[in-house]
């Protein structure tokens, strides 16, 4: 007769979590499902913390179903400088191809916001930090002079980290190409409306970013020329609390607006409707007259 017995081991069954179901907001750490995520427009339902979105999934946010078509799609960067750092220039424009879907850092074309027309540019954070070279430069121009050629406001979308050094001078003269472009746009009388996403920097806020009749931003978008760290670094004194961000932006007068982006839409609409009510379309044309 056994003096013990013997208990058999419990096996404990290991339940498998699919990779991907669950994202950390990067502003209070919850973990958010998914899903939960996407449903409300990549926005943390805990903070309001706005996630990056790509640009297509801008263009599908700010335009009527169906009603983008795009421009320009083949167009890409080349390499004018033979450039080279770990990998060369173009091996790192293929690699962000294939990663993103994209030939290059912005799309543009035609569109309706509710039901009325525009072009719209959008930059995409995802390929190469929506950095400007000759293309985007090439693009947003593109962009302003469609819009000149319909007579119908022009929306550009801004997430940058600035100029491509892979590019060097090439694309340091696109602030002065595409600011020349907006300025013809304006002296037709057509409304220009930037909307500035986390985000936006560089060559990019110093050219075509900041000219906007009308400026918008994202809730806690940081928007300036250089980052914080840099300028502190430099001016050797400490930051004010929330630097650069969208709301300190606001107050000080360097955007109109800060709008959630599930507010953006609408606020365009209602901002196109409201400079577009008199004859000749524009919010410059008495302006103009003057």
């Amino acid at each position: 007769m056994a003096w013990f017995k013997r208990k058999e081991p419990k096996i404990e069954k290991k339940v498998k979590i699919p990779e991907g179901l669950w994202v950390k907001c990067e502003n209070c750490k919850e973990i958010i499902y998914r899903k939960e995520l996407e449903n409300n427009l990549k926005v943390c339902p805990k903070c309001k913390y706005h996630f990056r979105i790509s640009a297509k999934e801008r263009i599908v946010l700010l335009t009527d179903s169906g009603s983008f078509v795009e421009l320009d799609a083949e167009l890409s960067s080349t390499d004018p400088l033979e450039f080279k750092d770990t990998i060369t220039y173009k091996e790192r424009l293929a690699e962000n191809e294939k990663k993103t879907g994209l030939k290059e850092s912005a799309i543009y074309g035609d569109a309706k916001i509710n039901g009325r027309d525009v072009v719209i540019a959008v930059l995409d954070f995802a390929f190469m930090g929506g950095s400007m070279g000759t293309v985007v430069g090439e693009k947003v121009t593109r962009a302003a002079e469609r819009a000149v050629e319909k007579r119908v406001p022009l929306i550009v979308v801004s997430s940058s980290g600035g100029a491509r050094m892979q590019e060097g001078m090439f694309s340091l003269m696109q602030m002065t190409k595409t600011s020349q472009a907006i300025g013809r746009l304006k002296q037709a009388g057509l409304l220009y409306i930037s909307v500035l996403a986390d985000p936006t920097f560089g060559g990019v806020t110093a050219s075509f970013a900041m000219l906007g009749d009308i400026i918008i931003a994202e809730p806690r978008s940081l928007i300036g020329f250089a980052g914080p760290r840099v300028i502190q670094e430099t001016i050797k004194q400490q930051l004010p609390e929330g630097f650069q961000r969208a709301e300190f932006l606001l107050e000080h007068g360097m955007v109109d607006i800060v709008a959630e982006r599930k507010d953006l839409k609408n606020t365009i609409s209602k901002i196109i409707e409201i400079t577009t009510t008199f004859p000749e379309n524009s919010l410059s044309s008495s302006t103009m007259e003057k």
